[in-house]
């Protein structure tokens, strides 16, 4: 019996260490994410289990009680929210990543749109719609919204933004054309082939894109902060920078 209760314990023992991480991270790392998964597999460990949403959507969940092991954030705010909560481990948050804005189009729309004071993006929209992740909310939304705005141009387009739930939602639109344009990362646009950039937002255009990583208080996983490290090390921001993201 004491054999039998041995090996039953050393079989959970050994299940429990090979627990992946959860991950809960900004829809923007999609493929990056992935590919910086594999490559942690391939050193042997147990491949990370990983939800993508909305910055906001995710904060939520952590706030709500999510049992995830880390959370990456699109922008510092909604990773403010969760520390503030006291839901993040002490010394584990850093940011990692950059991006950029842009404004996308469907691929056979040539035409480039000036971005700036005086835009004309308002007219070239005409009755059609702009897509944006919810403004109020969503990162990337909120960073188009405060470039509109210092422009003069949201009382003009905030009739015509169609809201979307994350950014990749805002690129579907456009690609199955139920928008003119969308505002996305440059990274975002880099991982379809429907769409091409149309304009580029100034970076002084909005609050610098940064995204941040931390563990949460929450975390069961023992390679929770083995994978943390691996992400902000520099083979694993090389990963990201594969795909057009800037390393912090």
């Amino acid at each position: 019996m004491t054999l039998m209760a041995g090996l039953f314990g050393g079989t959970a023992a050994f299940a429990q260490s090979r627990k992946p991480p959860l991950v809960l991270a900004a829809a923007s790392l999609q493929e990056s994410m992935n590919a910086a998964a594999d490559a942690w597999a391939g050193k042997g460990h147990a491949r990370p289990v990983i939800s993508f949403a909305a910055s906001s959507a995710l904060a939520r969940q952590i706030a709500a009680g999510a049992p995830a092991d880390l959370f990456v954030s699109a922008d510092e705010e909604w990773m403010d929210d969760v520390q503030r909560r006291g839901l993040i481990v002490p010394g584990t948050r850093a940011d990692f990543l950059g991006n950029r804005l842009v404004l996308v189009a469907i691929a056979g729309d040539r035409r480039n749109v000036l971005l700036g004071r005086g835009s004309p993006i308002v007219g070239m929209l005409g009755d059609r719609r702009l897509a944006m992740a919810d403004p109020d909310s969503v990162p990337a939304g909120r960073y188009g919204k405060a470039a509109f705005v210092q422009w003069g141009l949201w009382p003009a387009l905030a009739p015509k933004v169609v809201r979307a739930e994350n950014v990749r939602a805002a690129l579907a639109f456009v690609e199955r054309r139920a928008a003119r344009y969308g505002v996305v990362y440059a990274t975002d646009a880099r991982a379809s082939r429907k769409v091409r950039v149309a304009g580029i937002f100034p970076a002084n255009s909005h609050p610098p894109i940064r995204y941040p990583i931390a563990r949460l208080k929450a975390s069961t996983s023992p390679d929770a902060e083995g994978f943390r490290r691996f992400l902000i090390s520099r083979e694993g921001k090389a990963i990201f920078a594969r795909f057009g993201f800037s390393a912090l």
